[in-house]
């Protein structure tokens, strides 16, 4: 006699919400299967054409569902625990021209180095595919899952060069700090869910707008601790300092994706988990997120200004960014997280730009990173100079490039939240790392190269990645106005009006 089998009560799932990470993911198996079956003597370029087709393609996957999210709303997929709105869109096809900017820069780069294979095109690809999937991300389970397939391809980028000590040495760092970090996180998911009954940032959201909790001690531990482990992600101080060593050592185009698609995943999880689920709780989280704000903008600022390796100065710079970007979380509005929008949009640009300057003159060994390397190099390789001017304008804020209105938005969004006193700390740490890129400014054109300083050949890829960062850079800060508009319409379907205040004390929590 045969068992009665019965059936599964599982939640449909609409496959074309879910289309462009299928599309990533997919390309990365796609990509794995294929290169383990040529010959490994096959010429390589087609790895990196077929990356950048992969992400041009999730990128287009993308923009129907634009329409869709904002014409009728948010579609919720698999009982609500992914959540395709206009944000998961807008920063979805900014991690696919992330991903199309590495891989332009990782062709040349792993010729150079004689690492050839697919093998940092399917992790790229599996990494931004984690990412994806934790811009949308509405239940605190499915972002940490994400978050691991985001962060353990990186690791094992970081340290794919296998004939630089350096390297390894930046994965190994990266992965410890990286998998602490991950354990912070996952127990302050423990104790959110231990004061709410939830993972589900719906309806943690739904409870803690309708219901007062007598001792909310487990879940202020449980907010502290997922701050954190996000925290370190976007490498916001004092959970930094990993990001000077890893950037350092890693190879140049991956930390370009490192300080682009990661802080991009980073920033999504923060605005879901803290402005959306946690939004009536803003008087306990804005304050300490002020704080790292503070932390982050003066320990980034400062620090770059006594480097003398330019990969390091970058990695400072990008933890001072981080700090402008939390002032869009610390707001905690509309205003913040359109403003916080825009800045991923145009730093995307911005950061893998400089660090494909970094890749160029880094040489073989990718070791050559010292500010006397950038000396002259306004008449070695005028072109790439003004690639550089141009970026590092727009990271000290000069007008008319994207990175003056990146940051005049998000200060403005600080001091219409009413916080004065941190939009003046932001402005003050802006003067003090220009300084820094002043630098390099002066090195590359103030001052004469040494006699036998070698001429830079640009590999096609790089050429084509540094036209298209030094056009988008120009180009946002001259017409911003579609890229505003649609960072407006993406904040707008995801941060809703504040909850009324909680008439139903309960004793629940701590």
């Amino acid at each position: 006699m045969l068992a009665q089998v019965q059936k599964l009560d599982t939640p449909p799932v609409e496959y074309s919400a879910l289309l462009p990470i299928l599309v990533m993911l997919g390309g990365a198996v796609l990509l794995m299967v294929i290169g383990a079956l040529l010959p490994r003597r096959a010429k390589p370029w087609w790895h990196a054409a077929f990356t950048v087709v992969t992400a041009l393609a999730s990128a287009a996957a993308w923009w129907p569902l634009w329409f869709r999210a904002r014409d009728d709303g948010a579609l919720r997929v698999v009982a609500d625990a992914f959540r395709v709105d206009g944000l998961t869109v807008f920063l979805g096809i900014v991690i696919c021209a992330g991903v199309v900017l590495t891989a332009l820069l990782a062709n040349g780069y792993l010729r150079r180095e004689r690492l050839e294979g697919p093998e940092p095109y399917v992790l790229l690809m599996l990494s931004a595919a984690g990412g994806q999937f934790m811009l949308g991300a509405n239940d605190l389970l499915v972002l940490f899952i994400a978050l691991e397939i985001l962060s353990i391809a990186v690791y094992v980028l970081a340290g794919i060069h296998v004939r630089r000590a350096r390297s390894g040495e930046a994965a190994f760092k990266y992965l410890i700090l990286g998998a602490l970090a991950s354990a912070v996180l996952l127990y302050g998911i423990a104790l959110v869910y231990g004061a709410t009954g939830s993972t589900n940032l719906t309806e943690v959201q739904a409870f803690l707008g309708a219901n007062l909790l007598t001792n909310n001690l487990l879940l202020l531990a449980g907010m502290a601790m997922i701050l954190a482990g996000l925290a370190f992600k976007v490498a916001a101080a004092p959970f930094h300092a990993w990001a000077p060593d890893v950037y350092e050592g890693s190879p140049s185009p991956i930390v370009a994706y490192m300080a682009s698609g990661v802080k991009v995943a980073g920033f999504a999880a923060l605005v879901r988990v803290f402005v959306v689920a946690f939004g009536s709780y803003r008087a306990d989280w804005q304050p300490v997120v002020y704080v790292l704000a503070v932390a982050t903008l003066l320990v980034g600022s400062i620090l770059s200004v006594q480097q003398t390796n330019v990969k390091r100065l970058l990695a400072y710079s990008s933890i001072s960014h981080a700090g402008f970007m939390l002032l869009g979380i610390q707001a905690g509005t509309v205003e913040g997280v359109q403003a916080l929008a825009f800045y991923l949009a145009t730093y995307t640009f911005t950061v893998a730009g400089s660090f494909g300057v970094a890749t160029v003159v880094g040489r073989r060994g990718d070791n050559a990173h010292d500010l006397s390397h950038y000396r002259g190099l306004g008449k070695r390789a005028p072109l790439v100079a003004f690639a550089f001017l141009v970026f590092l304008l727009a990271q000290a804020g000069v007008p008319f490039t994207s990175g003056f209105l990146a940051k005049f938005y998000v200060i403005g969004a600080a001091v219409d939240a009413r916080s004065f006193w941190l939009g003046l700390v932001a402005m003050l740490s802006s003067v003090i790392s220009a300084y820094a890129y002043l630098k390099v400014v002066l090195a590359m054109y103030g001052e004469e190269s040494e006699a036998d300083a070698p001429t830079f050949r640009v590999p096609p890829g790089a050429r084509v990645a540094l036209v298209l960062a030094v056009t988008a850079t120009i180009g946002f800060g001259l017409v911003p106005g579609p890229l505003t508009d649609a960072a407006r319409t993406a904040a707008s379907t995801i941060v809703d009006a504040p909850a009324e205040e909680p008439v139903l004390p309960v004793a629940l929590g701590g």
